[in-house]
């Protein structure tokens, strides 16, 4: 039987190998590098839909003018840690919008106001429904640049 002495370096070079290998870090190609500058909140979506992955807004399939709206809100966390004031929701004045069909045609490009607030109005057919149908579904995203930071809010509307 051999000397526990002998198998030493083996078990260091062994060790040291899984551990260089378990400390690569490697980029997750579905996440963005960079952090939202602005929370966009999609106004008329169901209550959690700022988190949501695709906030969805229903509008009647009878309805002659629809009304696309979106806060646009930068969080504030000065008072983060103290829990009696926590982080604030600002508006974010001035931001040019381009609201677009996922297929790429633009539906508007609008400045948010003093709110935050950007809003346009479309029909069902200038979305793209010439006859709408209970339970169809259209999505829109919303773009914007923001203190150099590019975003992308996509958003569902859905015909009820």
């Amino acid at each position: 039987m051999k000397n526990i002495k002998t198998y030493i370096p083996a078990l260091c070079l062994a060790l040291t190998l899984s551990l260089g290998l378990a400390s690569c870090k490697e980029e997750d190609p579905f996440l963005d590098r960079d952090v939202a500058p602005v929370l966009v909140d999609i106004v008329g979506a169901a209550f959690g839909a700022p988190i949501a992955s695709e906030p969805t807004v229903g509008y009647k399939a009878t309805a002659t003018k629809l009304t696309l709206s979106a806060r646009l809100l930068e969080l504030d966390k000065t008072n983060i840690l103290d829990h009696t004031k926590g982080i604030d929701s600002i508006p974010v004045p001035n931001v040019p919008i381009k609201i677009t069909l996922r297929t790429g045609e633009v539906l508007g490009e609008v400045t948010s106001n003093a709110q935050g607030l950007v809003t346009v109005d479309k029909t069902w057919a200038e979305l793209g429904v010439p006859a709408p149908k209970a339970g169809g579904v259209t999505k829109i995203s919303w773009t914007g640049t923001y203190k150099g930071i590019a975003f992308t809010r996509f958003s569902q509307i859905q015909a009820n």
